[in-house]
């Protein structure tokens, strides 16, 4: 097939660049289509439990996820100017217009829903003659006198109901809840949306000199989104960099650096034109992709570029030279880009959205990032002038060669030290990962000292959190919340009770406070009635409440049946395996006190999507892991037709993923979604030096008459050179991920960079000895057959008077 394969591509050199040119404009062009998602990641398939409650949830409530807060701890607040620039920045904030898409056209609409701070806080007003309570502003204008700000305070502080939730006395700490438009929130112009709001809080700040804080769920998704995208160029960039810099440290050529450097721009813009026509947006894990095509394209052309050297050094013939290439090596490397594909293929059955777009993207380009490899490389120097001596230099490289002789002594001479020295690895490994931890939290990827982590750890402080948590009670029966005498109503009152023992939360939002707010005012507003009112005093209430035609009737805590009410409480990001300890504590609590067989009673919000979303990942990915390896495992024994040699290669393989595994227990890297990437990613990709090598141990066996010890020395020097070349590129590749400022990316970028040398080193070292030591046991009858895939045989030439490649000139194009 090879042979045909390479006849087609020499034959049709010209046909074939000129459809790749178009492909590549067209994919270009689409290029401009692919956006951003400014969405939170669904994790969870839609089929499952929590995320089936949530969505129920907001369909009955709306959107949670949509408050940012704005936080000041300062005891001059209320100084008479202080607090005049903290009533201006609500009004500001409150007032601010942006851009949005409307009928295809951008029109400028209010960002914000409500922005309420205690300048512009209501109280409730008994109107005695309608029956009925009136809204009424506290702070109706800006204070003119600092004994009227005083006498303002006093009746702010009279409400129990903002105590917890807009201030807290204790700690003279006060904000503004900012509720956004859930249409802005969710489109690229939140950005302009953000900035306007930090440039109000700058103003303040430069008026004032009060240190202010900014948080919330929007605001960090914004803040990490804004990033992504930043990294993403910087990724691209600092990967073409390296990349090329090493390619011609290894090459010492301009020619081969710029041409490899071709295809894999070729393949990004292949792979962002892809990614539009699938309709998929850019996230933190696709954004991934581009630079990966270029770390995981580049050993391509080297593998391409070191076999047509060393072909044309043989014979000198330019034409066999890149034949053999296309024959010899394009069949390795397509073994290789498909047991990296499939490696990354297996994220696919997560059933999780953004794992399934990434392993789906990810697979077709490394596939077509070999196709690129094998058409453009071969073609182009076609054209070219054959390798001068210089350009074949590489090859006789007096470090590289002393590297090899040194690995080659060590299989030699010194394989119980190889031993040895694997067991004590294996032992330290297991040792370390006993010590693996599983978590996950929202803000977990960035830097602790990052502004956006110091200022949640602000409002964790002084009002437990900013994180939504969801107590969603549904009394099965229409009137339930208030039937029978308000029975309902207390329960909820015992329950707020029960958690707010717990300092993970925050001061509830719900039904019965806003009652209690309701009978406060209809007492005259005197503090001691925020209570919850007996069932007699509930009844005369319920007339004003019915008798509001503004609709203050509680339509935000139930529902239009008074059956499903709720609790909305602010957490801290405590992380998923407190939370999962968390929410089984409290949960017999819930039922004791709201049975299940009179209530149903779920727990939602964003914050218990993200803890069972992140044990999902952590759960398929692991599962991901164990299919990505039978599958490649079962590539390799049709490959190699050797149940034993397949079981022994995976060795080197499954090794150095324990060895990081441990190092990750040792360091306190814990498993989570971000992290349990990394060794899906690294076992497709570390496999492939492993067929390489078994590639050219079977092609010098049967060359040297089944002499086992010849022919594992013969390939070792053989593949070692192109194999050190490629883990140096993989290496430093994925290493451009650690200047990330996300912990995930960066622990990516590290783990997987020391996984592929530990990869290396094992398939270079520990796969040749094993192969010695068990010679007999692994050169089976079986290894000997042919097998279904056959990589061709280096003594195999075709006819190359078969060949005809019509005779273009060549381009001087030397270094």
């Amino acid at each position: 097939m090879w042979v045909k394969f390479s006849r087609l591509i020499l034959r049709n050199r010209l046909l074939i660049l000129i459809v790749l040119g178009f492909a590549t404009a067209f994919l270009a062009y689409r290029v401009q289509f692919v956006s951003m998602s400014y969405q939170l990641a669904q994790m969870l398939p839609k089929s499952d439990s929590t995320y089936v409650e949530y969505q129920i949830f907001k369909s009955t409530f709306g959107k949670d996820g949509s408050i940012v807060v704005v936080g000041i701890n300062n005891d001059d607040l209320f100084q008479l100017d202080n607090f005049n620039a903290w009533y201006d920045l609500t009004y500001s904030i409150k007032n601010i217009k942006v851009k949005f898409n409307v009928d295809k056209k951008d029109t400028l609409v209010n960002g914000v829903d409500e922005a309420l701070s205690v300048a512009n806080c209501y109280t409730l007003i008994k109107n005695k003659t309608e029956k009925r309570f009136d809204f009424e502003q506290i702070v109706k204008q800006n204070p003119k006198t600092q004994v009227e700000l005083d006498s303002l305070k006093e009746v702010l502080y009279n409400h129990p109901f903002y105590e917890g939730y807009l201030f807290t006395d204790s700690t003279a700490t006060t904000l503004i809840a900012i509720t956004l438009d859930t249409n802005v929130l969710d489109s690229k112009y939140r950005n302009e949306l953000f900035e306007k709001i930090d440039a109000e809080v700058l103003k303040f700040h430069e008026k004032t000199g009060i240190k202010i804080h900014k948080s919330g769920l929007p605001y960090i998704r914004a803040n990490s989104t804004t990033k992504v995208k930043d990294e993403i160029l910087i990724f691209l960039v600092l990967s073409i960099l390296i990349t090329s810099f090493i390619l011609y440290l290894f090459f010492r050529s301009f020619k081969a650096t710029i041409y490899s450097m071709l295809v894999v721009t070729v393949g990004v813009i292949w792979s962002v034109g892809i990614q539009s026509l699938f309709g998929y947006k850019i996230t933190i894990l696709t954004g991934l992709i581009p630079p990966l095509i270029i770390v995981i394209g580049i050993p391509n052309c080297i593998f391409l570029l070191n076999k047509y050297h060393s072909e044309y050094k043989t014979h000198g013939n330019q034409i066999k030279a890149l034949s053999q290439v296309i024959q010899k090596i394009g069949n390795a490397i397509f073994l290789t880009n498909t047991t990296t594909a499939l490696g990354f293929a297996t994220f696919i059955f997560t059933k999780s959205a953004i794992l399934i777009e990434f392993g789906i993207l990810a697979a077709i380009d490394i596939f077509l990032v070999f196709v690129l490899s094998i058409l453009i490389i071969p073609i182009i120097f076609s054209f070219l002038n054959p390798p001068k001596k210089r350009h074949t230099k590489h090859l006789e490289n007096k470090l590289m060669v002393k590297i090899v002789g040194f690995l080659e002594y060590l299989v030699k001479y010194q394989r119980r030290a190889v031993y040895i020295t694997t067991v004590i690895v294996v032992a330290l490994s297991i040792y370390g990962v006993s010590l693996i931890t599983t978590t996950g939290n929202i803000i977990d990827d960035l830097p602790k000292n990052d502004p956006i982590v110091e200022d949640l750890k602000f409002f964790e402080k002084s009002f437990n959190g900013v994180m939504p948590f969801e107590i969603v009670i549904d009394t099965k029966k229409k009137n339930g919340v208030f039937a029978d005498n308000g029975k309902t109503l207390y329960k909820i009152q015992k329950l707020q009770r029960e958690l707010s023992e717990y300092k993970e939360f925050s001061k509830p939002l719900s039904i019965t406070e806003a009652i209690k707010f309701s009978y406060q005012s209809y007492k005259k507003g005197k503090p001691k009635f925020y209570i919850l009112p007996p069932a007699t005093e509930l009844k005369k209430l319920k007339k004003y409440v019915k008798n509001d035609e503004r609709k203050n009737n509680f339509s935000s805590f139930i529902d239009k049946e008074n059956q499903v009410t709720r609790v909305s409480f602010q957490m801290a990001d405590i992380g998923s395996k407190e939370m999962d300890i968390l929410l089984n504590e409290i949960r017999p609590k819930i039922d004791s006190i709201l049975p299940p067989k009179e209530y149903n009673v779920s727990l939602t919000g964003t914050s218990v999507m993200f803890l069972k979303g992140t044990n999902y990942l952590v759960e398929n990915l692991l599962t991901s892991l164990t299919l990505a390896i039978i599958l490649i495992a079962s590539l390799m024994s049709v490959l190699f037709s050797s149940v034993r040699m397949v079981l022994v290669s995976l060795i080197p393989n499954l090794l150095p993923l324990l060895t990081t595994a441990g190092l990750m227990g040792f360091f306190g890297i814990p498993i989570k979604p971000s992290t349990i990437l990394i060794f899906s990613i690294a076992f497709g990709i570390s496999v492939d030096d492993t067929i390489h090598f078994l590639a050219k141990y079977r092609q010098e066996l049967k060359h040297r008459k089944w002499n086992i010890r010849e022919s594992v020395h013969l390939a070792l020097r053989e593949t070692g050179v192109s194999m050190i070349y490629t883990s140096i590129i993989l290496f430093f590749g994925f290493g451009v991920f650690t200047v990330s400022s996300f912990g995930g990316t960066v622990a990516l970028g590290v783990l997987v960079s020391v996984t592929l040398l530990f990869a290396m080193m094992a398939d270079l070292v520990l796969l040749p000895s094993l192969l010695l030591s068990l010679d007999k046991a692994l050169t089976t009858k079986a290894f000997k057959k042919e097998p279904l895939i056959e990589i061709f045989d280096e003594e195999e030439d075709i006819d190359l008077d078969e060949l005809e490649v019509k005779p273009i000139k060549h381009q001087e194009l030397d270094t």
